[in-house]
């Protein structure tokens, strides 16, 4: 026999309290009748001896403390699952809003997942190819890896998000049994309307599981956007061995909402007002990437998110950088000279880059390529540092070629259209062909056969 709880103890924001709650457990989903018959759901986030603080997800508005009855369901939230869910679009807490009807369920699965045991774990190794040559070629995919982009507002987040899952794709096969889900929260409408479009348009969405949350819908339903699509992932991955590849954008949306919360629970700020266990939070989120031993799928991650401030110190970019596997950074200089898309090179890394590029996963020379690619393009930002002082006529004729290499760096490397999909051979060519503008003599991070075949093909071009 189930109990209902009559009445409850107070109502703050999305926030309600029950007294003498008896056996409910954290995370567990309450059913919530209103006086008029109306039925909410609410997810318990605190419990004490004698409370429970539950939040609601359709929001508070219309409830009495006197008259409405809770009554707990004995689970956490779970999400009915199907290979049907390809291709359909959902709202942040995983009901479906295309108008397709219900998900007719394989498997129901709790969203907030189960931890990898870290001995399970697979050690990330094979290439993902974004078809955008500063990823590819200096800050690399790998597959399996957690990979953020580290964006402002007003850069052009939104298009490069929908770019990479319109062309990403696994080097080794083509792209076969590859899936994407893409989490957005907090979005306006306009971009959700961009996103559904754009990823109808180019094809995307077949292969794709969308899980949207605006910034109407309730902040309640933000928290549980990434946790509901990385839930979808695991299923693809784990269930049916895809290679899955989670976007997730706003990653501060996110933060911002879970500030939110816990100021509702009047609990002790830290940095900014984040709470205190918002690094335990977010890594709750981004750990659940990664490939298990004795299974065929992996979950890779692309969070993005938005520096307030462009202020990569600040808490939210500071810890992501500290529990994912390197960055890319957006540039503003960059976007405002309309080089798309602008990412800033120096700053970007792939930790796990140098272990899934080379002879067996993209080109033999890309290691080197790269590695020389970063070495002269840092050099170029002293050059200009100094043209700004004396004058670029004031420059030496091998400064002249380095600001040369910059300039065209940035337009041919960096710069590419926003439908533009490159191979990694591609991008690769483009580096060698940038790499020829500068002396041999500056090129000291290739080695002896790489430039005797740099400058040999050069000669035989000239000669043609």
């Amino acid at each position: 026999m189930q109990i209902e709880y009559m009445g409850l103890k107070d109502l703050s924001g999305s926030l309600i309290v029950i007294e003498g709650i008896k056996g409910a457990a954290y995370d567990e989903i309450l059913e919530i009748t209103l006086q008029s018959g109306e039925k909410r759901t609410g997810r318990i986030i605190e419990l004490t001896r004698d409370f429970a603080v539950a939040q609601v997800f359709d929001g508070t508005q219309g409830i009495s403390l006197t008259n409405t009855r809770t009554r707990l369901t004995g689970a956490p939230l779970q999400m009915p699952l199907s290979k049907e869910i390809l291709g359909r679009t959902f709202d942040g807490i995983g009901r479906p809003i295309d108008d397709l009807g219900p998900v007719y369920a394989e498997k129901y699965m709790d969203i907030n997942g189960k931890p990898m045991n870290p001995v399970s774990r697979e050690y990330p190794r094979s290439f993902i190819q974004t078809g955008i040559s500063a990823i590819d070629g200096l800050a690399t995919l790998i597959k399996g890896q957690k990979l953020p982009i580290f964006s402002g507002n007003g850069m052009p987040h939104d298009n490069l998000a929908v770019q990479i899952a319109s062309q990403a794709c696994i080097a080794e096969d083509a792209g076969k049994n590859f899936a994407i889900v893409f989490g957005a929260m907090g979005v306006k409408h306009d971009v959700a309307n961009y996103f559904t479009t754009a990823f109808e348009h180019s094809g995307a969405l077949s292969r794709s599981v969308m899980f949207l949350n605006t910034s109407s819908d309730p902040v309640v339903e933000r928290i549980l956007t990434p946790r509901c699509a990385l839930t979808a992932a695991e299923y693809l991955a784990f269930e049916h061995d895809m290679h899955v590849l989670v976007i997730l954008t706003d990653i501060t949306s996110y933060c911002e909402a879970l500030r939110e919360i816990s100021s509702s629970k009047q609990e002790i700020p830290s940095r900014k007002g984040y709470p205190g266990y918002l690094y335990s939070d977010l890594a709750s989120l981004y750990e659940r990437a990664g490939m298990i031993k004795g299974s065929k799928g992996s979950i890779t991650q692309i969070p993005i998110l938005t520096m307030p401030n462009d202020d990569i110190t600040h808490p939210i970019p500071d810890l992501t950088g500290y529990i994912t596997e390197g960055q890319i950074v957006l540039d503003r200089a960059l976007s405002q000279k309309n080089i798309y898309p602008p990412v800033s090179v120096l700053p970007s890394l792939s930790r796990l880059m140098k272990d899934g590029i080379g002879e067996k996963y993209t080109v033999a020379e890309h290691p080197e390529i790269s590695n020389q690619l970063f070495s002269s393009y840092a050099k170029v930002q002293e050059i200009r540092a100094l043209a700004s002082v004396i004058g670029e006529d004031e420059l030496s004729d091998t400064d002249k070629l380095y600001m040369k290499f910059g300039t065209e760096f940035e337009q041919k490397l960096i710069g590419q259209g926003r439908n533009e999909n490159r191979t990694i051979k591609q991008t690769i060519q483009i580096g060698w062909d940038l790499l020829r503008i500068l002396p041999k003599t500056e090129l000291d991070r290739l080695s002896p056969e790489i430039l005797s075949r740099m400058f040999d093909s050069e000669t035989t071009d000239t000669q043609e």
